[in-house]
């Protein structure tokens, strides 16, 4: 059998190769279009089990195996994933398009909703019927048939256009390299950088070296090399990637301006004025005005703190570095300067601290104590010997599985992100038969476990065997991890059995994030922090003093940090929503014009961070970067139950405000609107305080 065609259990990674990929797909896109051909028949009645449960059940199968090629092709990105990718995005895209505007499985969906059966549907049941409405309308369902064929191209390019994107990001991430020769040049480099470094520049045979522009290596140039030349050469290739002044090829400049035309046509194609109006249509905010006036209003308030971190940071960088001018990539290295010469540590110090399996087990206890579940080693066919597999189980019972892939390799896109690999939902016995005519939702026996991937990208452990150093991690990868395991939980702790609504699904996309950052603040507290810490040379735990170091510089220069995710996400907001593609104004002059208003640090004429900008141009974050924020005032105001319980019991781990938060808000997944879901945990509407009082911006005007 077909590995891909496997889905009796977890995916076969360890069988799997992209021969599978033509094979596999094509069968399922055949299935799929023979069980539509089937169900928009006359003969086909319009109810939850002859139409939709069928069209649920072969949709899995091909959105799981598609799901597999799409893993593979971002944490294994070798030329032989890449072309089975996208020799067959097309044709994927091709058929989802098709689907979406297809107006008779349309005049089904809406037949049933109109139907007197629609009434005794269960309330999820609802929902889903719903979202499908709404999602044939902006799949352009509703379009005249002859705007149909240039809608679904439009689809197809921007499938093609956002693989392209990412892999212009990465080869040009991978192609640039800095070789040092000279020790003299490693000065304040961290000794675990520089062993890095140099055994990069083993594994190719060179005396040496090597640092890259991943993250890895990157960031500690950038944070502790002494050497200004080293550090100005690094930040000028990483702000110049997949731009005009590289191989043509990977210039993603053209590529930004085909997206955005796309998009600006796909909305008024559907009716919309602009791309951020379709956008809006899946998310909480209800217009553009809306989060236009949040960011702004944020910004308002973070202002006054970031001008005061940056006065601060030139100060220092004059008066202590001999800097007279503050360059891009001097700050960094000024800031960690400063936070030592203020609070007395290092972030490597800290680092020393953060060894991989302390990390992992403190990261579980949280879950543990908040959720009353276990969370276990478990075995799994892999797709890299250094990714772990866990189960999660509660009273014995098994609910969830997850696989961890924490480190960065050459193969492997940037950031850090989850996503499903299998979701919740009530099985049915003959599922594999879903498409006969007996088929019936009565034959639902038991339920199917959810399985996601959390992704990172972090440094791997250093040298072989008995002399290899563990892997440690910096408090913000600490924090990086607790984020993404947040979203894990979402998708792994969910209750609800319908798979379009169950865990992460259907969750307005800037409320998905707040269980990812309410997890974050767990890093802040001593009970949990104490609990999760071994100098990985000493065995020491962190000190309390350093900790109260760590406390104390926590919102340092949050002003300037705050700003500069308003100015990401007012530039991608803008972009979507008042940019006109093709006029005298170009994507650069727009960001230039948000950093106007709200930004207090403007890079070099030169850089060219929008062609390195996935979230927006790679990936689903379109018109949804404000998410972050967004979900962060949910998050935080979330937490501060938390910390009320704290004040009764001592700890924020606290189990019965833990199980609440599961209860109202992980277990719903989408099955009911995010805001019902907040006041449902929190008894109101969430309140700005608390993200203000995390960031130190409480005296903000």
């Amino acid at each position: 059998m077909n590995p891909l065609l496997d889905f009796s259990g977890l995916p076969r990674f360890d069988t799997i190769t992209p021969e599978h990929v033509a094979p596999a797909i094509h069968q399922l896109l055949e299935e799929n279009s023979a069980l539509v051909t089937r169900l928009i028949a006359p003969g086909t009645p319009a109810t939850w089990d002859d139409f939709v449960q069928p069209m649920l059940d072969a949709g899995e199968r091909l959105s799981r195996a598609w799901g597999v090629v799409g893993h593979l092709h971002s944490v294994n990105d070798i030329p032989p994933w890449r072309e089975a990718y996208n020799a067959l995005l097309p044709e994927v895209s091709s058929f989802y398009a098709d689907l979406g505007q297809n107006l008779v499985l349309y005049s089904k969906y809406k037949a049933l909703a109109e139907s007197a059966a629609f009434s005794s549907l269960t309330a999820a049941r609802k929902k889903i019927i719903d979202n499908e409405l709404r999602d044939f309308r902006l799949s352009g369902a509703e379009l005249p048939e002859d705007k149909k064929p240039r809608f679904k191209a439009i689809q197809e390019e921007l499938s093609a256009l956002a693989a392209k994107f990412s892999e212009n990001v990465l080869d040009a991430t991978n192609a640039h390299a800095e070789w040092i020769a000279d020790a003299a040049d490693l000065a304040g480099l961290p000794d675990d950088a520089i062993a890095a470094a140099r055994a990069a520049a083993e594994k190719e045979g060179k005396p040496g070296w090597k640092f890259t522009l991943h993250a890895p290596s990157y960031m500690p140039v950038m944070q502790y090399a002494d050497n200004r030349d080293l550090r100005a050469r690094m930040y000028r290739a990483s702000a110049t990637r997949a731009a005009e002044f590289g191989p043509t090829q990977w210039d993603n400049g053209p590529l930004i301006d085909q997206i955005l035309a796309l998009r600006s046509e796909e909305a008024k194609l559907l009716g919309y004025a602009n791309f951020a109006e379709v956008s809006l249509a899946t998310k909480m905010a209800e217009n553009p005005a809306q989060v236009i006036a949040f960011l702004r209003d944020l910004a308002h308030k973070a202002r006054p703190f970031a001008e005061n971190d940056l006065a601060e940071l030139r100060a220092f960088a004059q008066a202590e570095c001999g800097l007279a001018t503050l360059e891009s990539w001097d700050m960094a290295w000024v800031s960690e300067k400063l936070r030592q010469s203020r609070y007395s540590f290092s972030d490597d110090e800290v680092k020393q601290y953060f060894p991989e399996h302390k990390v992992l087990a403190g990261l579980f206890r949280v879950v543990e104590s908040l959720y009353n579940v276990q969370l276990l080693p478990d075995t799994a066919p892999v797709w890299h010997p250094t990714v772990h597999f866990f189960r999660i189980e509660r009273a014995g019972q098994l609910i969830g599985q997850f696989y961890v892939d924490l480190y960065a390799r050459e193969t492997k896109r940037g950031g850090a992100w989850m996503d499903e690999v299998i979701t919740r939902r009530r099985l049915m016995v003959n599922a594999a038969n879903a498409t006969s005519a007996n088929f019936s939702s009565a034959d639902a026996t038991e339920i199917q476990t959810p399985v996601a991937y959390l992704n990172c990208n972090f440094p791997a452990p250093l040298g072989e065997g008995e002399q290899q150093r563990p892997a440690t991690f910096t408090h913000d990868d600490v924090i990086t991890l607790f984020h993404e395991c947040g979203h894990g939980l979402h998708h792994l702790l969910t209750q609800v059995d319908e798979l379009p609504i169950s865990g992460i699904r259907g969750v307005e996309w800037d409320a998905v994030e707040l269980p990812s950052q309410f997890m974050e603040n767990f890093c802040w507290e001593w009970d949990v922090l104490s609990g999760m810490t071994t100098h990985v040379d000493t065995g020491a735990k962190l000190p309390r003093a350093l900790y109260d170091k760590m406390l104390a510089a926590k919102n340092f220069q949050s002003g300037m940090q705050m700003l500069r995710q308003i100015e990401l996400s007012l530039f991608d907001f803008q972009l979507h929503d008042n940019y006109q593609p093709g006029s005298t104004q170009t994507v650069r002059q727009l960001l230039d014009d948000v950093r106007r208003e709200v930004a207090v640090i403007v890079p070099p004429e030169w850089n060219r961070f929008p062609n390195s900008f996935s979230h927006i141009f790679g990936g689903g974050y379109a018109a949804g970067y404000y998410s972050y924020k967004w979900a962060e005032v949910l998050s935080a105001d979330a937490y501060s139950a938390f910390e009320e319980a704290c004040q009764k019991t001592g700890s924020t781990l606290d189990a019965e405000t833990g199980e609440r938060f599961w209860r109202e808000i992980l277990a719903v997944g989408g099955s009911r609107p995010a805001l019902e879901s907040f006041t449902a945990f929190r008894g109101r509407a969430p309140q700005p305080d608390a993200l203000l009082r995390h960031n130190g911006m409480t005296m903000a005007s």
